[in-house]
């Protein structure tokens, strides 16, 4: 089994602390522009990889989608996604996304929110959502920013006082694993800079329609620390779409 540290009763704990498990897509600073992205559902059969309390497979069913398939590894992600995000056409289903197979077209639509960083293949999982993908479908991810990612910890380096000097960037161009401190935890990560995530896309027969790297809205700069997401990105938003074959 992959590391599933949302398993873990402790991190779980925390995690179901925080705004956006608590507030649903609304406590997310990068919603509005991950929304933007999306297809129209309309009709449409919709993967979501990685989909933890299953916000954007509820988004997708009142959108129109036809079915919606959420898959994430913690059984305690996807009860929790049970309980407050069921809803007639959708389904989960425990997995590790890179064992998963489907037949070739069976989506429409594939999603995947902040997940993709604890994957350490990247590339051959994109090669397989492109079969399990229809001609012209939809791939639509975000994943943490590489300069977020980068050089570990993910934490600031702060001055004598306690204050926020700067963020560290360190070892950019040195993709793999990374030993991240997350809500006091420590997680293994993966890093891989823009150009692997872009190239991945580009180079399995998919056509890059965005690239953003959000910033949060006017009407959450107020919230505690939000103010300080403006000095480095934490977010990366990629949107691409499945080329015909030759």
């Amino acid at each position: 089994m992959k590391e599933n540290k949302y398993d873990d009763p402790t991190f779980f704990q925390k995690y179901a602390g925080m705004a956006r498990s608590q507030q649903g897509l609304a406590g997310a600073g990068e919603w509005q522009a991950f929304r933007a992205l999306f297809p129209d559902f309309q009709g449409k059969s919709v993967l979501d990889l990685g989909c933890g309390y299953g916000w954007h497979c509820k988004y997708a069913q009142e959108k129109g989608a036809a079915q919606v398939l959420g898959v994430d590894l913690s059984q305690k992600m996807l009860d929790r996604a049970q309980e407050i995000n069921a809803a007639p056409g959708i389904a989960y289903r425990r997995a590790p996304m890179e064992d998963l197979e489907f037949p070739a077209a069976s989506f429409q639509a594939v999603i995947s929110s902040l997940a993709f960083h604890y994957i350490e293949d990247f590339p051959s999982l994109v090669r397989n959502i492109r079969r399990w993908l229809a001609p012209g479908g939809d791939f639509v991810f975000s994943v943490e920013h590489p300069v977020f990612t980068a050089q570990g910890p993910q934490d600031w380096v702060y001055g004598p006082e306690g204050e926020i000097l700067h963020f560290p960037v360190d070892h950019y161009f040195s993709s793999g694993k990374r030993e991240a401190v997350f809500l006091g935890e420590n997680v293994i990560k993966y890093h891989r800079t823009v150009t692997q995530y872009v190239e991945a896309l580009l180079q399995n027969g998919f056509r890059l329609r965005a690239l953003v790297e959000p910033q949060p809205p006017q009407d959450m700069l107020d919230l505690p620390g939000m103010k300080d997401e403006l000095r480095r990105p934490m977010m990366l938003l990629l949107a691409a779409q499945k080329e015909p074959e030759a």
